[in-house]
């Protein structure tokens, strides 16, 4: 048994390394060929890392990309392919900072509002996707995608100052009004700069995700039904009714994947509120495999290469460099992780193989000794 445990985490832990390695390589290899020098780069970002200021910018990127990976590993368990993050955390900071901007209440029962807001916005458009998926048999990989472009343009027509938007004097943005500073999410200030609270909330809702998956029953049902819907059903559990249940969790953490920004530093919804932290969040969750701890790991990653890769142009590279990094490492990640499942299979084949010729040959030593 502990054998079995020690191979099951050496392939657990070979999918992201070999995922990592390759990327970097890779990633060295394009460099290589379009004429760049593969090893400065790399250099740069490496000492960009470790400013203080720098350092504290990693950790509250990693938190929101904490939360978009934990909304998507949550459908990945339930063996469904949320796409929809990226529209549902927008969707979601719109509404909640409109609401926030609007309504005055005391500073705790004001940012509990606006979280409730959130989730229950990101739930609801995810739960498009989910009666779809339940009802009719459309794919969530189809809705989730539409659903993004529509709420891509549902956001663009309401922040018009027409609607529900406000354009600052002077200045071409629109916004949704700011959030009063009684509801500002306290932070943790450092040396290099202020921690966002909301991350420290981020980082312990992965517990919260790997108790109820791993510790409850309807963990349990949830991973059953992921992994065979006709098995689960014949156990007596709801199929369509947990592919409804997990997308709309995986909505509603979704909807908090804005928090962090909307409660720490700017305190509205604006133009500039960032895009594709969604498909992001899919890179996380597929290189840490689901896991809490690895899905924290990867978002540290992809946060570093995000963060790191702005001071490439003081040494006259290009930002990009992190974006081919990143793009190097969704490809290593589907590629890797089908060669160690392979090697996995294998590996279990010859294990029961070398099991049955051990088990046949006791029972030739026995009847030789009977005999």
């Amino acid at each position: 048994m502990k054998k079995f445990d020690k191979d099951r985490l050496l392939i657990a832990a070979a999918g992201p390394a070999l995922a990592l390695v390759s990327a970097f390589a890779l990633t060295m290899i394009v460099l290589a060929a379009t004429g760049v020098n593969p090893i400065e780069p790399l250099r740069i970002m490496v000492e960009q890392g470790g400013y203080e200021d720098i350092q504290v910018l990693i950790v509250n990127q990693a938190g929101i990309y904490y939360l978009a990976a934990l909304a998507v590993a949550i459908g990945f368990r339930m063996n469904l392919f949320n796409i929809g993050v990226d529209g549902q955390y927008r969707l979601a900071a719109m509404v909640s900072a409109v609401v926030g901007a609007a309504v005055t209440l005391p500073g705790p029962l004001h940012i509990l509002m606006i979280v409730v807001v959130a989730m229950l916005t990101g739930a609801a458009w995810s739960g498009i996707a989910g009666i779809l998926k339940a009802k009719r048999g459309v794919s969530e990989v189809v809705s989730t995608i539409m659903l993004n472009a529509i709420a891509t343009s549902l956001i663009a027509w309401l922040i018009l100052p027409k609607n529900l938007g406000v354009q600052p004097a002077g200045s071409n943005d629109l916004t949704t009004g700011d959030i009063p500073e009684s509801s500002w999410f306290p932070a943790l200030s450092l040396p290099g700069g202020d921690i966002y609270g909301f991350t420290f909330v981020a980082f312990a809702l992965g517990i919260v995700y790997w108790f109820v998956l791993n510790r409850t029953r309807f963990g349990f049902d949830l991973r059953a039904t992921g992994a065979s819907e006709s098995a689960a059903q014949a156990s007596g559990v709801d199929a369509k009714k947990m592919i409804m249940t997990a997308m709309l969790i995986s909505g509603a953490v979704a909807g908090l994947t804005g928090m962090p920004l909307l409660l720490g530093e700017s305190h509205t919804y604006n133009l500039s509120f960032p895009l594709g932290i969604g498909f992001t969040g899919i890179t996380v969750a597929l290189l840490g495999r689901n896991s809490p701890v690895g899905i924290l790991f990867s978002a540290l990653l992809l946060a570093f290469i995000k963060q790191t890769s702005f001071g490439l142009d003081s040494g006259g590279y290009a930002q990009e460099i992190g974006t081919i990094m990143q793009g190097m490492i969704v490809i290593a990640v589907v590629v890797s992780y089908e060669i160690v499942r392979r090697y996995g299979i294998r590996r279990q084949q010859q294990k029961v193989g070398a099991e049955l010729a051990a088990g046949h040959a006791i029972k030739t030593d026995k009847k030789e000794v009977a005999a």
